[in-house]
């Protein structure tokens, strides 16, 4: 295996890593902020208010996103064990 090959694998497997996570992250940062501004314009600073918003809609976006999560990392898993069936590894 070359160097550039281990690079490129590298690359791959956390550009995946990172598509698959940018969903859930992002509605939880969206969500995260609108609690935050209602939090500093009503003055409520109820500690449950900011976790369980957050819990709901990473779970909900994580179970419409699974399909397409799995997709994406099967895809890479695929692509890989292509290589490693093509004796590029070795």
């Amino acid at each position: 295996m070359t160097p550039e090959f281990a690079v490129w694998v590298l690359k791959q497997a956390i550009f995946t890593a990172l598509m698959v996570a940018a969903p859930m992250l992002i509605v939880g940062l969206l969500v995260g902020i609108t609690i935050s501004l209602f939090q500093a314009v009503t003055s409520v600073q109820e500690i449950t208010l900011t976790f369980i918003p957050k819990i709901v809609a990473v779970a909900l976006v994580m179970l419409f996103a699974m399909p397409w999560m799995i997709k994406m990392v099967g895809g890479f898993a695929r692509e890989l064990f292509g290589f490693i069936a093509g004796g590029v590894f070795f």
